[in-house]
């Protein structure tokens, strides 16, 4: 199944930027060293392959899921082979105490990309997703990224989130939470980022539940007021090996827009899906209507209910860069750059560490205390609580 044509696209994105860059690219990779953190991923290992096919001297990945880790191997020895390098996988959580043995027993590396993340905005449903929320997409970066300036390594690259500019849910205000203590530590380390868009047909994406519904014979769902922006799994990781190999100091790097990359309907793309596949939707008025016509489908048709958006943390559209931020739009021709000069007190980002920590001491976590000190650090943040989250829809 050809992803792009379903998200509307005729060609990749950044494809003359890969032609005018390539080899500066892969000069830099086949003479350096990676440390790739929750490489498993749907971006993870896109950016895994993306290094992998250049070669270099020294590549590992470590990732919290096994078997994530046993498809990328399969994925690379069966499309790209073998390279001279030092290629190894570690199943490694990166709050443990393994990995923690890890990092003092394996030096050496020049670069280290942290694609580990918490993603999905039903992760602010409970107090206690949220603070894995919390450990994963802040403290765990800051963990990781404090070890790289002690470890003599050149550059730190962390993965971002379109959702970052201007948050309206709690897993986009921690990534920019992220970004502001990156940025402070951009100081002594030089380190990069990308916010871009959604992943099309990544794990656990309202796309991928589109394969799992008919594998499972099971209706289709969609918002139909819901509007993001897709890039495909390649995309990603080239996205992510501009940043990080030729990004400078605290920059952002985002997709510029084109008409390659433009805001898609939920509901358009779900239709796209079926048409590839020699199916219509056959549209149901509600849930249970789908349901049911999920016992008696023919073969050109599939069940499909598509209806406003009611839960928490959605937004409207998407957007790359807040007004306040200055962009280049120059030195790349299908790539923007937010030159990050944000700056925030030392002071702030400790107190909002003193904050999680006393959040985390109490007998009883409630959300309310933790929106509050997001907001404490990010007063703009506008959080909208509506009461219903992902998990109450299909």
């Amino acid at each position: 199944m050809n992803i792009g044509q379903i998200i509307g696209r005729n060609r990749m994105l950044f494809d003359e930027d890969v032609l005018h860059w390539e080899d500066a690219l892969s000069r830099e990779v086949e003479c350096s060293r990676f440390l790739v953190l929750g490489g498993a991923g749907s971006i993870g290992q896109a950016v895994v392959k993306e290094l992998f096919k250049r070669q270099p001297l020294k590549l590992h990945v470590v990732d919290i899921s096994e078997n994530n880790l046993v498809e990328l191997v399969r994925d690379l020895r069966s499309s790209l082979g073998y390279i001279n390098g030092d290629f190894r996988t570690f199943a490694l959580d990166i709050q443990s105490d393994e990995f923690d043995q890890y990092c003092k027993e394996e030096l050496g590396f020049d670069y280290v990309l942290n694609l580990s993340a918490l993603k999905h905005v039903r992760s602010e449903k409970d107090p206690y997703t949220l603070m894995r929320m919390v450990q994963v997409n802040i403290l765990n970066t800051i963990k990781t990224v404090d070890w790289a300036m002690t470890s003599g390594v050149k550059k730190y690259f962390c993965v971002s989130t379109d959702k970052a500019a201007n948050p309206v849910n709690m897993m986009g205000a921690s990534k920019r939470i992220m970004e502001l203590f990156l940025f402070d530590r951009g100081k002594r380390i030089p380190i990069s980022t990308a916010r871009f868009a959604n992943v099309a047909f990544s794990d656990g994406s309202l796309l991928h539940g589109f394969s799992q519904r008919m594998i499972k014979r099971q209706p289709i769902v969609a918002p139909n007021d819901v509007r993001r922006y897709f890039v495909t799994p390649e995309e990603a990781g080239l996205l992510c090996l501009f940043s990080c190999i030729l990004g400078e100091r605290n920059d952002i790097f985002f997709p510029k827009l084109s008409e390659d990359l433009h805001l898609s309907k939920f509901s358009d793309i779900a239709v796209a899906y079926l048409k590839a596949l020699g199916k219509r939707p056959k549209l149901a008025h509600s849930e249970a209507e789908a349901r049911e016509i999920c016992q008696h489908i023919s073969d050109d048709e599939w069940p499909c209910f598509f209806s406003p958006s009611d839960t928490t943390g959605e937004k409207d559209f998407e957007e790359f860069f807040r007004e306040d931020e200055v962009v280049d739009w120059e030195r790349f021709k299908q790539l923007g750059i937010v030159k990050n000069n944000s700056s925030i007190s030392n002071d702030s980002l400790e107190e909002f560490l003193r904050g999680v920590e006393n959040w985390k001491s109490k007998e009883v976590w409630g959300k309310e205390g933790m929106v509050a000190l997001f907001k404490g650090l990010l007063p703009e943040f506008e959080h909208e609580e509506k009461g219903k989250y992902l998990d109450s829809k299909m």
